[in-house]
């Protein structure tokens, strides 16, 4: 079993954004941080999401068609637009992440609290800093 988290940070001046991504397997984290393509939050954190299921596939590798992941998230559209299969000014976004969850045999998303998300928030923010500075 993977569990991952995601989440996004977003500068509303610049529209700068970033990811932070953690995967837990076998009692092993892997933390990763990653620039993304400009645009408002709710945006961003759809890219974390589908960023963080691409780097877990890598991750998993064969194993990917046979594991099971748990995923939070702390946005709730990313968690109702999942829930739902719709989000109406986010569907082209909606549909690449529910392609990305069918790489695997069993996908379970959960809306968590940001406190919940810590480790995702802080590499996301992380991310974002070096974004800024260009070193990401």
């Amino acid at each position: 079993m993977f569990t991952l988290y995601t989440d996004a940070a977003t500068d509303t001046e610049t529209q700068l954004c970033a990811a932070g991504i953690l995967i837990v397997h076998a009692g092993q984290q892997t933390q990763l941080k990653q620039a993304l393509a400009d645009g408002d939050n709710h945006h961003a954190e759809f890219l974390a999401a589908i960023a963080g299921f691409n780097a877990l596939l890598k991750t998993a590798g064969t194993q990917a068609a046979s594991s099971t992941v748990l995923f939070y998230t702390d946005s709730k559209i990313v968690a109702d637009s999942l829930d739902k299969h719709y989000a109406k000014h986010y569907q082209p976004l909606v549909d690449q992440l529910l392609d990305c969850q069918s790489r695997f045999a069993l996908v379970i998303s959960k809306w968590v609290p940001e406190k919940q998300n810590q480790g995702a928030h802080h590499l996301a923010q992380q991310a974002l800093q070096q974004h800024r500075q260009g070193r990401l």
